[in-house]
């Protein structure tokens, strides 16, 4: 039961799907962290259908990450946005924190917006038009391999962007500021939690992606790469804000999913 509370809390939190939150804890939310991966996994097969329309590769990888963008409330957007805005006014951390609370944007803000839906964009519709599908301009088996191909690399970066918030998430990670989602869910999620996550968002990418050209092996180099980036920046805002905020989860989603989609495009 405590388990199906932790998997309506990363819904609830992770998504615009309606649910019933009914407990919300230090012990739920860890469980609703270590399930994050999994949410991703539905918003990644959901958000691939556009990318089975007869449209350039373009503008369906645009739709799909525009439907993303809806379906998770456009938070990971806008953490990313407020992160960039605090870490690049160059203030100390009480006042870089300060600055992310806002509601405008600022100028760092909208640099970092445009750069990684661009950068997600064009990699997603790349990693949907390799050589599988570059030969066929129009239907038949190369556009459908090349969708399959942007599919997996779609579900493999969802997944990615969530389970960086799983690592984000572990024990030992503090929070920045005492209020918040941030408090709420940092340090929460144990080594038996965060190991078995791991190793199952590594599989089922790897699945996705032996259905689709891009093989069993290049998602789970993604994933890799994408925690990676992401566990990078956690790096950097820990040290200059303290700790992880709900700000800088967001921003780990978006980092880790633009850098698995690279990874997809250019190995693909």
């Amino acid at each position: 039961m405590r388990l199906v509370h932790g998997l309506r809390f990363a819904i609830g939190t992770l998504s615009v799907f309606p649910v019933r939150v009914e407990r919300v804890d230090r012990e739920v939310a860890g469980q609703a962290m270590a399930l994050a991966p999994a949410v991703g996994l539905v918003l990644g097969a959901v958000c691939g259908l556009p990318l089975l329309l007869p449209a350039p590769p373009l503008l369906d990888a645009a739709l799909a990450l525009g439907l993303l963008a809806v379906l998770t409330r456009g938070l990971h957007l806008d953490g990313l946005a407020d992160l960039a805005d605090g870490l690049g006014s160059g203030k100390p951390a009480d006042q870089a924190l300060d600055i992310m609370k806002k509601s405008d944007i600022g100028p760092f803000g909208v640099m970092s917006l445009v750069f990684t839906l661009l950068v997600q964009v064009t990699a997603l519709a790349g990693a949907g038009a390799g050589p599988a599908g570059a030969g066929s301009a129009g239907a038949g088996t190369g556009a459908g391999a090349g969708a399959a191909a942007g599919f997996a690399a779609l579900v493999t970066a969802c997944v990615t962007g969530r389970l960086a918030l799983t690592w984000a998430c572990r024990v030992g990670v503090p929070a920045a500021r005492p209020g918040g989602l941030g408090a709420m869910v940092a340090g929460t999620v144990r080594p038996r939690a965060l190991w078995p996550a791991t190793l199952a968002a590594l599989l089922v990418t790897a699945a996705a992606g032996g259905l689709s050209p891009l093989g069993v092996v290049v998602p789970p180099i993604a994933l890799l790469a994408g925690l990676g980036a992401a566990l990078l920046l956690l790096r950097h805002a820990g040290r200059r804000l303290g700790g992880v905020t709900g700000d800088v989860l967001g921003a780990l989603v978006e980092a880790a999913t633009a850098t698995a989609l690279v990874v997809c495009a250019m190995l693909g």
